[in-house]
């Protein structure tokens, strides 16, 4: 029998997660999809997608005897207005590393778990571990998948990282969430790289033309070309979530994307200018990226996306 989920739930909002929700551990349904987007060449340079798709294919490769996934939320929305001079950030980057983050507090609620199912096993998945992770949110109950292929809450956007703690106890599931875009294509016409594309009438972001791929995934120099499409992003990019409109306030539903109350996640980090961090030097870069998404991109590539900024910034003023 199907154990409830009530203290679950309630444990994890404690611990500040924005939602939490169940899927039963049943093998990925879109693993299909996931295999055809890879064989386009969608995936671009990332090498390491198409491994481990056994694992990908059922979570039970990932913690044997697994009967449920417990999926768990965490807003990072907050104000980032573009400053002329000053690097361009996406939103998630702006604190302290969310895999950081969300670990420690799905450590928490996996001791607190076991304290009272002592026979109970748990691993925690986040971003990293090889598992489908929005389908297995949807099915939990968190949101639905966007055309900018984004996982949305319908009540409160989609401004939320995602993290998960698979585990061997047969936990009451939820309903999964059900929504869409309609005829919406807000993301599709802001996208300023033509990124979100109709892929065997699925949408998916084609990785190759994708600021937040450049910026953050892509190793070595820059072609003419992608240094171009980087714009004023200095790692990620926000452009599809910002016109989302389940991401705007609207009177019936003042509670749509509110700021975050997580406190690792707020920008209290001073970047330098553009220019100085073209030039910075590895202790100086060190030190200001500790604990920062925005270290996953190296001191190399950090310098290469601010040259490009700052070359683009100077075409568009000579216009």
């Amino acid at each position: 029998m199907a154990i409830g989920t009530e203290d679950l739930k309630a444990l994890a909002r404690r611990l500040g997660f924005q939602s939490v929700g169940v899927a039963e551990a049943r093998p990925a349904q879109t693993i299909d999809a996931y295999i055809a987007w890879v064989a386009s060449g969608m995936h671009a340079e990332m090498a390491y997608l198409p491994n481990h798709i056994v694992a990908k294919r059922d979570p039970s490769a990932l913690l044997r005897g697994v009967r449920s996934v417990i999926a768990v939320a965490l807003n990072y929305g907050q104000p980032n207005p573009a400053r002329a001079g000053a690097p361009r950030i996406a939103r998630y980057a702006l604190g302290r590393d969310y895999h950081k983050v969300l670990r420690g507090k799905l450590r928490t609620l996996a001791r607190h778990l076991g304290a009272v199912h002592s026979e109970a096993s748990f691993r925690i998945c986040v971003d990293s571990a090889p598992l489908l992770e929005r389908e297995y949110a949807q099915r939990a109950g968190l949101g639905w998948f966007g055309k900018n292929t984004c996982l949305i809450d319908s009540r409160s956007g989609s401004w939320f990282v995602l993290g998960f703690l698979l585990t061997t106890l047969e936990l009451e599931p939820d309903v999964p969430a059900l929504g869409g875009c309609g005829t919406c294509r807000a993301c599709i016409d802001a996208c300023p790289t033509g990124a979100i594309v109709l892929s065997k009438g699925r949408w998916a972001v084609d990785s190759r033309s994708c600021i937040s791929y450049f910026t953050i995934e892509k190793r070595g120099a820059f072609t003419e070309a992608e240094a171009a499409m980087v714009g004023g992003w200095t790692f990620g990019c926000d452009v599809c979530q910002e016109v989302c409109p389940f991401n705007q306030p609207r009177d019936s539903q003042p509670k749509r994307a509110l700021d975050t109350v997580e406190p690792d996640f707020r920008a209290t980090r001073t970047w330098p200018s553009l220019r100085e961090l073209a030039q910075i030097r590895e202790e100086a870069w060190d030190a200001l990226t500790k604990g920062s998404p925005v270290r996953r991109v190296g001191l190399a590539g950090l310098r290469r996306n601010t040259q490009a900024n700052l070359a683009n910034a100077e075409k568009t003023q000579a216009v």
